[in-house]
């Protein structure tokens, strides 16, 4: 009987946002601040789930999971 393969753990949800990072690198100061965790005014969410802590990016992703990231808009 073959040994079980182990699977790669899927990567965290920062990771598919380095791809917008390379393609617009200027996008990178709008969603992270400079200790890397994402801005105040910044909400992620993972399959419509807001990701509730900032500084904590170690939600896995899987095949045909999404990643929105919404600038809140504030303005007088």
């Amino acid at each position: 009987m073959p040994a079980p393969t182990s699977r790669p753990a899927p990567p965290p949800w920062p990771r598919p946002l380095d791809a917008a990072f390379l393609a617009a690198p200027a996008l990178r100061g709008y969603v992270l601040d400079e200790q890397g965790a994402v801005r105040k005014h910044v909400a992620v969410f993972v399959n419509g789930q807001m990701i509730p802590s900032r500084s904590r990016q170690d939600t896995p992703l899987g095949p045909g999971d999404t990643v929105m990231v919404i600038q809140a808009l504030t303005g007088a």
